[in-house]
């Protein structure tokens, strides 16, 4: 998969609730913040998805859009549609350029789908994407296995870990939840 600078995105399922929150800088290069409270995290198809992206801002919309034009087609099934914008993304000239990667969830399935034709649904409920993500990713994993937070509660909390660590992740979070 790319490596993607300049956010961090997780999503984290517990108790058949699904979390998924994102950071709010943009970073340009190595070392300039151009913003610090940018919404990387949305509600999709009747507020059935929640979705977030890290990447590229133009490609991400891009292909924002195209998930959304999938879940249209698909009656908002997730698995069909995520399935559906792979393959799209990896056959189309133009869409294979787009240096972004996308994090969807819905009640029931969380999915990391990326430029290479992946569609990864992890084992354990728990993804990150983004520069941060791999600090994100282990802090939700720590929590979920030694307290008895909520997944909203895990979410924010490891967010802020990863913000201690990862220049290019904030504290100003967006989240959404799916109960």
């Amino acid at each position: 998969m790319t490596d993607i600078r300049g956010t961090t995105i997780l999503a984290v399922r517990r108790n058949g609730a699904v979390a998924l929150v994102g950071d709010g800088q943009v970073t340009q290069g190595q070392s300039l913040i151009m913003k610090h409270g940018a919404k990387k995290v949305r509600r999709m198809y009747k507020g059935r998805i929640i979705a977030g992206f890290a990447g590229a801002t133009a490609d991400a919309f891009t292909l924002f859009e195209r998930l959304e034009a999938r879940l249209e087609e698909c009656g908002g099934n997730l698995t069909r549609a995520a399935v559906e914008l792979a393959k799209d993304w990896r056959k189309d000239k133009y869409l294979r350029r787009l240096e972004a990667m996308l994090l969807a969830a819905d009640r029931d399935h969380t999915f990391i789908l990326s430029g290479t034709g992946d569609v990864i649904e992890p084992d354990d409920g728990v993804a990150a994407i983004g520069s941060g993500g791999a600090y994100a990713l282990s802090a939700a994993r720590a929590l979920l296995r030694h307290s008895d937070l909520d997944a909203a509660s895990i979410a924010r909390e490891s967010m802020a870990i990863a913000a201690e660590l990862c220049v290019f992740t904030n504290d100003r979070l967006t989240l959404e939840t799916l109960e």
